[in-house]
């Protein structure tokens, strides 16, 4: 038997030692793989078109809305804490400094040159951004991936839901190699040295569009289920796994590259079909139509209350 969750080596507080060896218990009485049950849907970086992305209030929205998966992007600190964020810097145009002013064009934001308890002292909540308008803002730090876990899998304990599913990407490109982290085989290494600590099992998926972290999970790591991330339009969905050199679980790619019969062949060569971003209902609806496995929306409430969980 496998526990869901077996976070008691890290610091918790009050009540949550009890919340997590609970959620162990529970945990230990299912068996076998599961998959999800339901449509998957997906809430990307959380539910950041009602919520400020990749932070907790923007997981915890989505699970309240009925996700399957949380949908995140991962990167290293200083200190190699594996923390949430879609940049592997501080974005301007949402996060303000240590003094709650913006950041200065000269300012070093590589977020790997700051301990983590330096990136936790700036806000990446309040300030407003215009493409995300009905966003809700409140002060909101880049997260630690564990405690995002810890307050997820908490969270649906409490509502008495499923516990989710978590779709990780490795955010890295030859070009940043040795600039947001020391090398791709140690980033690698310390994201799976983390959510070992998790012992999530079956509800884990890491993607990325970076073929060579595929590659080194699926080697080293094959019992995790890989994503392959493509915004593509040039070569063939056929192309792009050969060159990748194995069949991941799913593929990822921009929504509007998809075809019906593309999406058929994809499945008939064994994997899952997962787009993104997926904001307008009626796309959604085209993508349903076509037996899509899942959908990731920065709109997860729109999306579910329109069409459903299945």
């Amino acid at each position: 038997m496998k526990c869901g969750i077996g976070l008691v080596k890290q610091p918790v507080r009050g009540n949550k030692l009890f919340i997590i060896l609970l959620c162990g218990l529970l945990a230990a009485c299912k068996t076998g793989t599961r998959e999800p049950e339901a449509f998957d849907w997906q809430g990307h970086r959380g539910a950041r078109g009602e919520a400020p992305e990749n932070t907790i209030p923007a997981m915890l929205r989505a699970l309240q809305e009925g996700v399957k998966t949380l949908e995140m992007d991962v990167v290293l600190s200083k200190d190699s804490v594996v923390l949430l964020s879609h940049e592997p810097w501080f974005n301007s145009d949402i996060c303000l400094d240590a003094n709650g002013q913006e950041w200065s064009d000269f300012a070093d934001r590589n977020l790997f040159h700051y301990t983590y308890a330096e990136i936790a002292a700036c806000d990446c909540g309040s300030k407003v951004y215009d493409r995300f308008p009905a966003q809700e803002h409140l002060k909101a730090v880049k997260p630690r991936l564990l405690d995002v876990i810890l307050e997820a899998e908490e969270a649906a304990l409490m509502v008495n839901r499923e516990e989710p599913f978590y779709n990780i990407e490795i955010k890295s490109k030859p070009e940043w190699d040795g600039v947001h982290y020391p090398s791709l085989e140690f980033y690698c290494d310390r994201l799976m040295e983390t959510l070992a600590k998790a012992s999530l099992e079956d509800r884990l998926v890491i993607q990325s569009f970076d073929p060579r972290a595929l590659r080194y999970m699926h080697e080293k790591y094959p019992q995790v289920s890989l994503a392959y991330l493509s915004e593509d339009g040039e070569r063939s969905p056929a192309e792009q796994i050969k060159d990748l050199g194995f069949v991941p679980a799913i593929y990822s790619c921009e929504f509007s590259l998809l075809s019906e019969a593309t999406v058929k062949q994809l499945q008939a060569s064994g994997m899952r079909v997962v787009p993104w971003t997926v904001n307008e209902i009626t796309d959604a609806e085209r993508l349903k139509a076509w037996a899509v496995d899942g959908i990731i929306t920065d709109y997860p409430a729109r999306m579910i209350s329109a069409l459903g969980t299945h």
